[in-house]
């Protein structure tokens, strides 16, 4: 009899141990897939569902993240096209997230270790110059087509 008690303990301990080791990056979809519901079903084209960028408002200047909001609108309802001309930086984070979410996910099921961004600082300044490219480029006159 004991022996079969403990084989049921190790049983709900091994379940208890693959639901926390999922908790994380399951909470962290499902939470990435609401947000992009509830942009996808609110439309930030229309006036006064969303907050005005607060530096575009006061200074007129673009900032990186200016236009995400309707980038994640077009992305959520399946226009490519529309995302990548309202914010194309942010476009490719919405794709950095979904394979790292998904990397995240799949090492949990199989038990590994949650990834990590070990990228070099070099790496992190070129990220930060691409950005910051970006963000000059709009705010030009021929850069224009980045603008959202």
């Amino acid at each position: 009899m004991s022996g079969e008690n403990q084989r049921v303990d190790v049983d709900v301990d091994a379940s208890r141990t693959d639901a926390r080791r999922l908790a994380a990056p399951v909470l962290t979809l499902a939470g990435a897939v609401a947000a992009f519901a509830y942009v996808g079903a609110v439309d930030p084209n229309e006036p006064g569902h969303y907050p005005v960028c607060p530096l575009f408002r006061l200074t007129g200047v673009l900032c990186p993240g200016c236009g995400g909001l309707r980038s994640a609108h077009a992305f959520a309802t399946g226009d490519l096209p529309a995302a990548l001309g309202a914010n194309a930086v942010a476009v490719a984070g919405y794709l950095v997230f979904a394979a790292f979410t998904a990397l995240w996910l799949l090492r949990a099921f199989r038990g590994g270790p949650a990834p990590r961004i070990a990228l070099r600082p070099v790496w992190w300044w070129g990220i930060g110059a691409v950005v910051l490219a970006f963000s000059i480029v709009r705010n030009l006159p021929f850069g224009s087509v980045l603008a959202p």
